[in-house]
């Protein structure tokens, strides 16, 4: 079926054909990323975990993965990279700002990737996805 999907896409639709590629090449940590929020929790000491939106509690909706220069963009703040690690599944990128640490975790094959922004008394948590930058 995905052969046939393929050949589809070769005759009626060239470009498809790259657009195609670039979805599924894996993630390897050489070439900058763009990662969308789409679901934020946020856990503080003592009280029940708040559920929602990313850009309603604060988060941005979009940054710039850039692994060449070790740092992350978002509108009106970049942070570096501390810490990089690449295995055969997944990028772990790591760094503390603000008192508080953070983790990035990608899924290379899908680009799913989860946030983790840690202090003494609060905690977030941020689900989103990554594509490599066009």
């Amino acid at each position: 079926m995905k052969r046939l999907l393929c050949a589809v896409l070769v005759l009626l639709c060239p470009g498809a054909v790259t657009a195609l590629a670039q979805v599924q090449a894996p993630i390897d940590g050489t070439r900058a990323l763009i990662y969308a929020s789409v679901e934020a929790i946020i856990c503080s000491r003592g009280e029940p975990c708040d559920k929602g939106l990313p850009e309603e509690m604060g988060a941005p909706q979009f940054l710039r993965v850039d692994f060449s220069r070790k740092e992350i963009v978002a509108p009106n703040v970049t942070t570096p990279i501390r810490s990089v690690q690449v295995d055969d599944e997944q990028i772990i990128l790591q760094d503390h700002e603000l008192g508080m640490g953070w983790t990035m975790a990608i899924e290379r094959a899908t680009g799913k990737t989860s946030i983790t922004i840690t202090g003494k008394d609060e905690t977030f948590v941020i689900f989103g996805a990554c594509i490599l930058q066009p």
